[in-house]
């Protein structure tokens, strides 16, 4: 335990606590992983809906004679 008491007295208030993306930007780097992880989710999910619009439009509105595609 010498050295977990050796950074606690070098870091004082600091210890224990995230360290920060930038400096300047109170954002801390486990929030900028969930940040990444739910924006990925969210182009996945917007991706899956830009599949099921082109299949509506290019299959299920002619089909079902909702308007012709030339």
């Amino acid at each position: 335990m010498g050295e977990a008491k050796r950074r606690k007295t070098a870091l004082g208030d600091k210890y224990g606590q995230e360290a920060r993306l930038f400096p300047w930007l109170p954002i801390t780097k486990s929030q900028g992983e969930q940040f990444v992880k739910l924006t990925t989710k969210g182009a996945w999910i917007g991706i899956g809906f830009l599949v099921l619009w082109w299949l509506t439009v290019r299959f299920v509105g002619p089909t079902f004679g909702w308007w012709q595609i030339n």
